[in-house]
């Protein structure tokens, strides 16, 4: 019962903040990072001590917490103790492990205790499904790994929770998804596109896009199949960190973790996070590895938390040209646009920087061909207008769904300076 009084406790905390006005929320999630720094962070051997302020700490990434895993969780516990338990039953005795998919190649791994396992699950049905959660909810969460996190909806009479593994792909499960009726789906928008181009007989009151960027092509064939808005949890191995409301706005978690922000060039920002409700591995400063474009005005719903109006990738696709003026940097929602503005029959691709100086473009071969010279003449435009030197090939070949990766429609496939 302690791990459903957790839930129930987060539920309604999290309810409650999100009543609070922009002043009122500012005073009280400070007091909240406070006592973290002051009492949780400490206990992490990496910090040891608290800081005067949250600014006097170093930033960190994933590539400083996988070299020194055991100095940022309370236990001691080692990475390769960490991949020992994935390996098993995905526990370290009360600890759940967890890993990222590794989008990027390299993995991340994290660790929560049971009651910080409750605690997500009241702050995301607090979030994502308050209203149907008294009806009783049947969700469907499709995604390329389970983990015992999920097994804290699984205990809760209101829940009924179904995972279906995204690696096997969704025709072994079809009919078990079918069966299952969900009434909230979570999946990756590749599939929930599949779901739609299929024909999958589901009737849900509630979908949302989770775990790779959604692109607005996606989005307008989604929202017709099921007739409904589709919403977005945005969500990685290192925390949840928005959550669509009612209104549609994409809000941060500011209830759990605090934001801070880098700018990343054409109006957008990377965040650092610090989440504040995590006791088990401390991570403060935490650079991740998105590009986000900010709300500037507040939600409608009235909620003092702030929104995202888009995902716009990862850092990792940004592309990197030389022109005569030196480096040149595009993001992926730049070309993402280039693309799918060339002609409205163009509804996928593949856009990857394959070189220095070479960019590949991927069409399907049931794409007429005056589309595809017009997807490739605007890419081709766009980087002559930021005289990026670069060859750009047209490719025309199926664009099959890809169920053991990451869906990235624009990808830089460089070799990173080390």
């Amino acid at each position: 019962m302690n791990g459903l009084a957790e839930a129930a406790g987060s539920f309604a905390l999290t309810r409650w903040v999100s009543r609070k006005s922009r002043a009122d929320f500012e005073r009280w999630q400070a007091a909240a990072l406070r006592r973290f720094l002051e009492r949780d962070l400490p206990r992490a051997p990496f910090y040891g001590k608290a800081p005067a302020r949250l600014s006097d700490l170093p930033v960190t990434d994933k590539a400083l917490l996988m070299a020194r895993f055991d100095e940022f969780n309370i236990h001691r516990l080692t990475a390769a103790q960490a991949w020992a338990a994935l390996a098993g039953e995905g526990s370290a005795g009360s600890l759940t492990i967890g890993a990222s998919t590794g989008t990027s190649g390299n993995r991340g791994l994290f660790v929560i205790s049971d009651a910080e396992k409750y605690r997500w699950l009241g702050a995301i049905l607090a979030k994502a499904a308050p209203d149907l959660l008294w009806r009783g909810m049947r969700v469907a969460v499709i995604l390329p790994q389970n983990t015992e996190l999920y097994d804290s909806a699984r205990k809760s009479r209101l829940i009924k929770l179904a995972f279906f593994d995204l690696t096997s792909g969704p025709e072994s499960w079809r009919g078990a998804l079918e069966a299952f009726d969900p009434t909230v789906i979570i999946a990756p928008p590749k599939i929930l596109r599949h779901f739609a181009s299929e024909g999958f007989r589901l009737r849900p009151k509630r979908v949302f896009s989770a775990a790779e960027t959604l692109d607005p092509v996606d989005r307008s064939v989604i929202e017709d199949f099921f007739r409904l808005p589709l919403d977005q949890i945005y969500m990685a191995t290192e925390g949840l960190f928005a959550v669509t409301c009612r209104q549609s706005g994409l809000h941060l978690a500011e209830d759990s973790v605090f934001f801070e922000f880098e700018p990343a060039g054409e109006g957008l920002v990377t965040p650092l996070v610090t989440a504040f409700r995590r006791r088990t591995q401390i991570m403060a400063r935490y650079r991740m590895n998105d590009l986000l474009r900010l709300s500037k005005e507040p939600c409608r719903c009235g909620s003092p938390l702030r929104c995202v109006d888009e995902i716009v990738g990862r850092m990792d696709d940004v592309f990197r040209l030389m022109s005569p003026d030196g480096p040149v940097l595009v993001t992926p929602d730049v070309l993402r646009n280039a693309v799918l503005k060339a002609d409205r029959r163009i509804d996928d691709f593949r856009l990857v920087q394959t070189g220095p100086d070479r960019v590949e473009l991927s069409l399907p071969p049931t794409l007429p061909d005056d589309a595809a010279a017009a997807a490739l003449q605007a890419v081709q435009a766009l980087l002559g207008a930021r005289q990026a030197a670069a060859a750009v090939t047209l490719v025309r070949s199926p664009l099959p769904l890809e169920t053991g990766r990451k869906l990235r429609r624009v990808e830089a496939r460089l070799e990173r300076a080390r």
